[in-house]
């Protein structure tokens, strides 16, 4: 059963929506920066304008209004608060948000705030190579307070970090993101940066008396071992993966398994007894565990790296490969409540599909509706397991720019007409749908 005041709604990020990417003195990101290297991005698509959420945000509110989401879920670019990084602030990209937090506000949403969404300034990457370097922390914090001083009298929910274990994998080692580097020690390294930004911004949100709530969210997979032989592997999956990105910041520690394979192919940096305090002050006051969910893992033994992960053959899959599984989310859940006791905020959930608008400008997405109902019923078991469910978000509210597959890739309950200049809005069937799934609190 769903609590009166439990929070239904629906999330974003700057970079896929906002666009105005030059406007109002806002600075350059890695990704204003990345997408414009020929071959960088799929189809040379860019965040230049995507859906101009900039421009139209009181449209795109007046639909989260009239769908009747409890809660909104965006995040601040950083380069368009402190166009440098560091130093001077821009009171227009201050009061955008101000702008988008008020409309949110009164049409009875509440805001839920992103402070990371992966578009670093670039002129910090170019200053010290961004976070892997120390000096971000410190920087990241100070941008993290400006945050607090303009909005925290209103944003009484806070998410720190989003998926800093994906945008490390990707962009450290995979060369698939920002900055494009395949080096497992220098991934490592900018990974325990993002715990210590985190650690340090919940420490100074907490010494500031703002009375809300912060935490960070992790891509979180639940796994199965492919046989009862590589259960050792399953156990090195969650050493390296989830709980090695979750330990550091919800206890402040790395799992010694994690800790000793990476030792032992010699990419382990080195973490100083401060940092490790650090993150075990912000872990005791970090006050919910964020995950982005969307699928499970199935997992089989590697002589080389320990741990392999294979096709799991006992579920159906998304047209990008994805495993749909409703069923690991409570899986997943049952495991978070086992191991941390922290309440959980479900931040992205959703179904990225081709959707086709008909000559009647509808878009019958059964398969979305399919896809969050099974998970929402995921949610409602794992209340019944005893797991402190604050919120479910699905990703994403309108369509927007994929990081890896533009804008064919469709998420949204509202169609974003991308081949038409108006970039017109049109609501999806699941828009309706998940309209009464709100009104009824889930039931």
């Amino acid at each position: 059963m769903f609590k009166k005041d439990f929070l239904w709604g629906s999330a974003s990020a700057a970079y896929q929506i906002e666009g105005a990417i030059n406007t109002d003195g806002k600075g350059s990101s890695i990704w204003d920066v990345w997408a414009h290297i020929e071959g960088k991005t799929f189809e040379g698509t860019n965040g230049d304008i995507a859906c101009d959420h900039y421009h139209r945000f009181k449209e795109d509110v007046q639909l989260m209004k009239e769908q009747g989401l409890k809660a909104y879920r965006f995040s601040i670019s950083w380069p368009r608060i402190i166009p440098k990084g560091r130093g001077e602030i821009n009171p227009l990209g201050i009061k955008f948000y101000n702008d988008l937090i008020d409309e949110l506000i009164k049409n009875d949403i509440i805001p839920v705030v992103t402070l990371y969404h992966w578009d670093l300034p670039q002129a910090l990457q170019d200053l010290y190579s961004g976070w892997l370097s120390p000096e971000i922390v410190e920087d990241f914090e100070n941008y993290a307070s400006v945050c607090f001083e303009n909005f925290g009298d209103r944003v009484k929910h806070w998410i720190v970090m989003n998926e800093p274990n994906i945008f490390t994998q990707l962009g450290y080692i995979l060369q698939i993101h920002p900055p494009g580097i395949n080096d497992p020690y220098m991934y490592l390294k900018a990974y325990h940066h993002t715990a210590l930004a985190h650690a340090k911004s919940v420490l100074k949100y907490k010494s500031m008396n703002q009375g809300g709530i912060i935490g960070s969210s992790i891509a979180f997979s639940p796994a199965y071992a492919e046989n009862e032989e590589d259960n050792e592997a399953l156990e090195h999956y969650y050493a390296t993966g989830p709980w090695w990105f979750m330990d550091s910041y919800m206890k402040g520690e790395y799992p010694e398994i994690g800790l000793n394979y990476y030792k032992e192919i010699a990419c382990l940096p080195e973490f100083s007894k401060d940092d490790m305090a650090i993150l075990k002050e912000g872990a005791e006051l970090t006050d919910f565990i964020g995950i982005n969910y969307y699928q499970t893992a199935m997992i089989r033994k590697h002589e080389t790296y320990g741990h392999e992960q294979v096709k799991n053959p006992n579920v159906e899959h998304t047209d990008w490969g994805w495993a749909i599984d409703p069923e690991g989310l409570l899986y997943g859940m049952k495991e978070l409540k086992d191991r941390y006791d922290k309440p959980v905020l479900i931040s992205e959930n959703g179904l990225g599909a081709y959707d086709t608008l008909t000559d009647d400008l509808e878009i019958e997405d059964d398969y979305r509706i399919d896809f969050i109902k099974k998970h929402i019923e995921a949610c409602d078991q794992a209340i019944e397991y005893g797991v402190d469910l604050i919120a479910y978000m699905t990703w994403s509210f309108t369509d927007l720019l994929s990081w890896l597959n533009g804008y064919k890739k469709r998420y949204g309950f509202v169609f974003i007409d991308f081949e038409d200049d108006t970039l017109r809005r049109i609501k999806k069937k699941s828009y309706y749908w998940y309209k009464d799934v709100i009104e009824n609190n889930g039931l």
